[in-house]
């Protein structure tokens, strides 16, 4: 049996993820503070695999209540580490809680690996490594470049700290995985994007206005050096995305990972501007937004967007769903919370 513990799993990306690992015949264990969730995405898991995945309440910075979970789940062969905080423009307001939150867990998930001989990791990065590109589209050989938001840093600074535990310590191997932007929902509309509070990623920002919850959508800037004048992102469907995680978990078990650290983006290949999602969600829904123009939003990049053709190709993996479907499963699941709340 092989059990893969995922820190973060009932978050957005990591409870996706975890339905194609249970759907893939993996035994799954959640470390999860529920700061930004709920154990409501439990039962959404459930309804989609047929089985509810073991669940534990625990804070990633606790190492001793982490500790706890290893010994607890001793057959544990790697670990999908997701739990840190993520929302850019909350990193520039509140930088020692980023920091703290996702450094702090990243090292005790790395120093229990070591003591308790569990060696494969999946690391979740982000495309935010890369600031502004000098070169688009971006691949893992682009630089590294001087963050642009105390989370993007947080990413930079974790990717640094495994490449040097890493090197020290040979029974570990990483993949890193740097996420454009993930969008969407499963098509059971049973697991979605939930932030607690305003949303900070557009997206359900954009549904939440569309359905009534948020009175405006405020699109931060449009005078960027773009055709439209508002930013540029690459934006994934969560469902590939989580594909991706049960791939790199294979490729770790399978020992196909021959550097230590490898790194991965994971992205369609094509940039759409803010304003250009809207107006492909405001089609498919057959809603119109109600939106506004404001200032830029601190640290926020003016565009990036990945080549993943080393993606493609060193993992078999490709994103291939449309931006319409993405955005229809997006509004699918706000639809579907709406009805709960009736």
């Amino acid at each position: 049996m092989n059990r893969i513990l995922v820190t973060g799993g009932t978050g957005y990306i990591g409870s996706h993820t975890v339905v194609e690992l249970q759907n893939s015949g993996y035994e799954v264990v959640i470390v999860d503070n529920l700061s930004n969730s709920s154990t409501d995405v439990l039962d959404g898991i459930a309804s989609i695999t047929g089985k509810k995945p073991a669940f534990e309440k625990v804070d990633c910075r606790d190492k001793q209540a982490l500790a706890d979970v290893f010994k607890k789940y001793p057959d544990v062969k790697a670990i999908i580490h997701f739990a840190a905080s993520k929302a850019v423009g909350e990193s520039v307001e509140k930088p020692l809680l980023y920091y703290g939150n996702n450094l702090g867990s990243v090292l005790n998930i790395l120093e229990l690996m070591g003591e308790q001989n569990v060696g494969n990791l999946v690391f979740s990065s982000s495309c935010t490594v890369y600031g502004q590109p000098d070169i688009l589209p971006v691949t893992e050989d682009a630089p590294v470049k001087p963050a642009t938001s105390p989370y993007g840093n947080t990413k930079q600074i974790a990717e640094e700290i495994i490449r040097d535990a890493v090197y020290a310590d040979n029974r570990l191997k990483c993949i890193a995985l740097r996420y454009f932007n993930p969008v969407g929902a499963h098509p059971s509309a049973a697991i979605g994007e939930l932030p607690n509070g305003v949303p900070n990623n557009l997206i359900p920002f954009v549904t939440q206005t569309a359905i009534g919850i948020r009175e405006c959508l405020r699109v931060f800037g449009d005078d960027y050096d773009t055709p439209d004048g508002s930013a540029i992102r690459d934006y994934i469907w969560v469902v590939d995305l989580a594909k991706a995680h049960v791939i790199a978990v294979e490729r770790l078990l399978g020992n196909k990972n021959r550097k230590g650290v490898e790194f991965f983006n994971l992205g369609t290949g094509k940039g759409l501007s803010v304003l250009e999602i809207l107006n492909v969600f405001e089609k498919t829904a057959g809603v119109k937004v109600n939106r506004k123009i404001v200032a830029r939003r601190e640290g926020d990049v003016e565009k990036v967007w990945a080549d993943p053709a080393f993606a493609n190709k060193e993992l078999g993996w490709k994103a291939e769903t449309s931006t319409e479907e993405m955005l229809a499963t997006a509004w699918a699941w706000e639809k579907a919370l709406a009805a709960k709340r009736k």
